[in-house]
């Protein structure tokens, strides 16, 4: 539950820090709008054509009588609607990352400029082009796995009670776990960190990433929202993908202090000659003065393990013979 609530504030942090950045805020609103337009003439083209598209798909009904053909059309038109409607919702991040790639990429690193203590961000170091192209090809496979988790809750859904009460929030949560891992891959592209490692990273927290998209989700679901949250959204989740590799880096055993729950990315540790320049020498180091050991007692003798051996003694010779 903590982690539910932590999620949910780095949700909040990226909306508000948008907010404050009135110029990012605008340049990240011109991807969801284009793919806005894009999705918008795709389900108008549906609800036109769909009925058309049913009647051709269906030839073995032309013979049924008036009524069951009608309400047979009529329900797989309804079903085909609803399905599209559906995937819009779960792909429409996806193809708006893909085609607000260089908006997203800036604005990413514009944040984590903002919030790291030395003012700078990594770089993954790759050419444009070749960023374009993982870029798409990992959201073609984020794209394929959320359409088979889609067609299988609305599958589900026909199941009475259970698909009218339990389907959907299990379809919301669904839906903000493929969020959150569309829009941490901006940050996390960065840092050169692959598919595999990235599912890895966030499975690893699940109820923080349920979290933060769980609620974009539900908000995703009201027409015209997802492209107003969209810029908050991809700022809070680079906020989010800086705490889950710091934590990442701590458990592979890089020293660095552990962040407060919710407070973000946490600063990085000094190394240990700084420490221990800062806290004077340790106990029994024999740094606090000649001739002296702990708390001021004298040191003790180091005895070499290979003592040298004594000179040879010098032979007695026989007195001379008087």
């Amino acid at each position: 539950m903590r982690d539910l609530g932590t999620g949910f504030r780095y949700l909040l942090r990226g909306q508000r820090w948008v907010a404050r950045h009135g110029k990012q805020y605008g340049f990240g609103l011109i991807p969801g709008l284009i793919t806005l337009v894009l999705y918008v003439a795709a389900l108008v083209g549906l609800a036109l054509w769909g009925e058309d598209f049913v009647s051709w798909s269906t030839p073995f009904a032309d013979d049924w009588s008036s009524p069951w053909q009608g309400l047979f059309r009529g329900f797989l038109t309804a079903v085909l609607f609803a399905l599209g409607l559906l995937l819009s919702v779960i792909t429409f991040t996806a193809v708006t990352l893909l085609i607000g790639q260089p908006f997203y990429e800036n604005l990413s690193e514009k944040v984590d400029r903002d919030v790291s203590p030395d003012g700078t961000a990594p770089e993954s170091g790759l050419p444009l082009w070749r960023e374009l192209w993982i870029s798409g090809r990992d959201s073609l496979r984020i794209v394929l796995r959320a359409a088979l988790w889609g067609v299988l809750l609305f599958a589900l859904g026909f199941i009475p009670v259970v698909g009218q009460t339990a389907v959907p929030v299990i379809g919301v949560f669904v839906t903000g776990f493929f969020l959150t891992e569309e829009l941490t891959a901006v940050a996390l592209q960065r840092r050169r960190v692959e598919l595999r490692d990235r599912l890895a990273v966030l499975r690893s927290r699940k109820s923080l990433i349920w979290g933060f998209g769980a609620p974009l989700a539900a908000a995703f679901l009201v027409p015209f929202v997802a492209v107003f949250l969209m810029p908050g959204a991809v700022a809070g989740a680079t906020l989010m993908a800086r705490e889950l590799m710091g934590r990442r880096r701590r458990r592979r055993g890089t020293g660095k202090a552990p962040p407060r729950s919710g407070t973000g990315p946490s600063t990085p540790a000094r190394p240990a000659f700084e420490d221990e320049a800062r806290s004077g020498p340790k106990r029994g180091s024999g740094a606090a003065g000649p001739g002296t050991g702990p708390q001021g007692t004298p040191p003790r003798r180091r005895v070499p393990t290979n003592p040298p051996s004594p000179p040879p003694r010098p032979s007695k010779s026989p007195a001379p013979a008087r």
